[in-house]
């Protein structure tokens, strides 16, 4: 998630995936009585047609919105794995000029995309006459690169005419970010282990991201066992703006931030499963101001939150997964402590120890800059001192331990004991030596 000093901040976001049940699902389960209790789920009827939209059950007639919203898409779709530009904007109401027009620009940029599906899942629909408004999450992988869809909320408005519903505008849905394919014209770079995607960048500049992805994935392989897919797809927004927009949250938040890794932490205990879809997102004006020395560094980090994603879930700690990217990326560099972790290094000579191993809060961006290097240091080293002490196999089976436990309570103390043979006060202590050791001097 974050480098440190010279090298700029770098960021990642943990997500929660949600499990939906099939409309019309039985459920059965027993009260401790031992009478049976069922329970009918009955989810977005109204999307099927078996309810009316804004109506209830049993009212007369049925409005078939829901079901004909959905085949609309579904032609859609199809067109865009088919590269039918005319079949895309049939979806698009014919008045709508503009549209139209951003329609064109849009299709021209997913035709670049190495697309192995698209689909739109609707959630819901709301309707008023000959309006209609819906909310709807498009599905998308990526050739080659995406064992598991990336998701996006998209809200739609609809007009009916004739008969059939159009399109009358398709925005990001509420918390969803615009996507890179609505930012401008795209470039493609194919790297060896790597896909840059480009928004108003020039082809150079991304030959040379994808040339530093392709080092960044060996070096986290080796650094993780080798066991993911190797493949990292990096996006390269036109400006701080556009990364903002891109990434659904204000751009000043990621001034300095020279790059982000967003996509789906593993449910807890669901760890071990496919791999996400994760993007990589590159900061255009930070990541260029870093030398080459720190734009490996960030692109190693980030490529191993990609890595050990479907290992990582909610109980995981914060300075497990931050440590163990940043442990990965000065994995085989030779630095020294005194150059990885200079924060840290000035609190221990200054008297000021840390008492316990960094808390989620710690990494927290508002809090300062020293106090947020203390915290990613204070990840790194631990994860150093259970590579130097226990092994590097050792580290690995802690990291996917933790992510697989069912909840966070109990998760840190049973990897400790089970792992590493020891205690989370022991180890607390042990890292506390550690760092003296280390940076004391």
């Amino acid at each position: 998630m974050a480098g440190q000093g010279f090298l700029g901040w770098t960021a990642a976001r943990r997500g929660r995936a949600a499990v939906l049940l099939p409309a019309g699902r039985v459920v059965a389960g027993r009260f401790p009585t031992g009478r049976v209790l069922v329970v009918l789920v009955l989810v977005v009827l109204v999307l099927t047609g078996a309810l009316p939209a804004g109506g209830c059950a049993g009212a007369p007639g049925r409005d078939t919105t829901g079901r004909e919203v959905q085949r609309m898409l579904d032609d859609r779709a199809a067109a865009v794995l088919r590269h039918d530009e005319a079949g895309y904007l049939s979806a698009v109401d014919p008045s709508a000029r503009q549209l139209t027009a951003a329609g064109r620009a849009e299709f021209a940029n997913l035709s670049a995309l190495p697309l192995r599906s698209w689909e739109y899942r609707l959630t819901e629909v709301r309707r008023s006459g000959d309006r209609a408004a819906a909310d709807a999450e498009l599905r998308y992988r990526l050739d080659g690169f995406d064992a598991s869809p990336a998701t996006a909320g998209r809200r739609l408005e609809l007009a009916e005419r004739d008969g059939r519903w159009y399109i009358t505008a398709d925005r990001p849905g509420p918390g969803a970010a615009q996507p890179l394919w609505q930012q401008g014209d795209i470039e493609v770079v194919r790297g060896t282990h790597s896909l840059v995607l480009g928004a108003g960048q020039q082809q150079a500049r991304l030959r040379k991201i994808a040339a530093d992805a392709d080092r960044a994935v060996p070096a986290v392989s080796a650094a993780w066992g080798g066991a993911w897919p190797g493949r990292v797809v990096v996006l390269v927004p036109g400006s701080l703006d556009a990364m903002g927009r891109l990434l659904g949250a204000p751009a000043e938040q990621y001034r300095g931030v020279a790059a982000v890794t967003t996509g789906l932490a593993a449910a807890p205990g669901e760890a071990g499963g496919p791999a996400p879809a994760d993007r990589v997102t590159v900061n255009p004006e930070a990541y260029e101001a870093l030398g080459d020395h720190g734009r490996r560094f960030v692109l190693t980090h980030e490529t191993a939150h990609v890595a050990t994603r479907a290992h990582t879930s909610a109980a995981t700690p914060l300075w497990l997964s931050e440590g163990f990217a940043d442990w990965a990326a000065y994995r085989g560099t030779g630095r020294d402590a005194r150059e990885t972790a200079p924060e840290l290094r000035r609190a221990v000579l200054g008297g000021d120890l840390p008492g316990a191993l960094p808390a989620d809060g710690d990494f927290r961006f508002g809090g300062g800059e020293r106090a947020l290097g203390r915290a990613y240091e204070g990840g790194l080293l631990a994860c150093e001192l259970i590579a130097a002490r226990w092994g590097e196999d050792r580290l690995r089976a802690f990291y996917r331990a933790v992510g697989a436990a069912e909840s966070r309570d109990g998760a840190m103390d049973s990897a400790f004991g089970e792992v590493l043979g020891t205690s989370r006060d022991r180890f607390t202590a042990d890292w506390r030596e550690y760092l003296v050791e280390r940076l004391g001097r």
